[in-house]
């Protein structure tokens, strides 16, 4: 099988991760896939030619191995791989889009079209919870489909059409074990390595927009202090002029009704209210 699609995909979401992102990528393309191709996958490889009864009714073996091994370890682990990179394809195809929208408008619509923010940060996130998905999936169907994570030396089958119950044999069973509990290992290191950047990620920018907000709101109160203290020290100046500017009216005014000027307003000689001047 060839796996060279999955190398140019794991070193094209390189370039738009994290620093965890990064190492996440390491892990899966030096841990999982190069060990797969270079010895898991010779291990697994004559398992059905391998797997032996002690009796030659036909069609018991192949019954008997069906029913311990639904699904070949090594097959299960190849569609683990896949699955688990796919989501990845979300980013790529994110960035790919930018690019071509800059390329059709003929300007410049981004900071930089693999930069994380907004709706590339949306996109990020749900790649990294469906590939955590996906790792936290296979790794309870790995439990239940071989009864935890053992591989038996011996197997007892009573299935038809074994005339009775017969003893069927695993090859290489302690080499299988090893490479099956470092499968468990490096899944379980990259749903911590997805989880913590998630953590990162959505910490990162609530900070961020928490920061963004508390500045916008810092410079709004701002300026409406300094609009305050402006009309504050406009005030007595107008109010002065206003007062000498204003032309000193008979004491015996009354209004429309008849009605005479407050006694204070006489005796201070202070302008009175329109409704009073109303009357001159």
């Amino acid at each position: 099988m060839s796996w060279g699609f999955l190398c140019d995909l794991l070193s094209g979401v390189n370039k738009y991760s994290t620093g965890i992102g990064r190492i996440w990528v390491a892990v899966v393309f030096i841990f999982r896939l190069l060990v797969y191709i270079a010895a898991a996958e010779n291990i697994w490889k004559y398992e059905h030619d391998e797997f032996e009864c002690n009796i030659k009714q036909p069609g018991c073996e192949n019954v008997c191995f069906d029913h311990f091994f639904p699904v070949s370890h090594i097959r299960l682990w190849a569609l683990q791989l896949i699955m688990v990179s796919t989501p990845s394809f979300l980013v790529v195809f994110h960035v790919a889009y930018r690019e071509n929208r800059e390329k059709h408008h003929n300007q410049k619509l981004y900071k930089s079209p693999g930069e994380i923010d907004r709706g590339l940060l949306c996109t990020y996130l749900i790649s990294l919870i469906l590939k955590t998905g996906f790792e936290i999936v296979f790794l309870v169907l790995f439990y239940k489909l071989y009864n935890g994570f053992e591989v038996p030396r011996l197997v007892k089958c009573d299935i038809r059409p074994c005339p009775n119950t017969v003893d069927c044999y695993i090859s290489k069973p302690t080499e299988k074990i090893i490479f099956l509990y470092f499968l468990v290992a490096t899944s379980c290191l990259c749903i911590v390595l997805n989880l913590s950047e998630l953590s990162y990620l959505i910490f990162k920018y609530s900070i961020k927009c928490y920061l963004k907000r508390y500045i916008k709101k810092c410079q709004g109160s701002k300026r409406d202090c300094d609009k305050s203290e402006v009309i504050g020290h406009n005030r007595p100046a107008a109010a002065g002029q206003f007062h000498n500017s204003s032309p000193s009216l008979p004491l015996n005014i009354q209004d429309k009704c008849g009605k005479k000027l407050p006694v204070d307003l006489k005796e201070e000689g202070q302008r009175p209210p329109s409704h009073y001047t109303s009357c001159i």
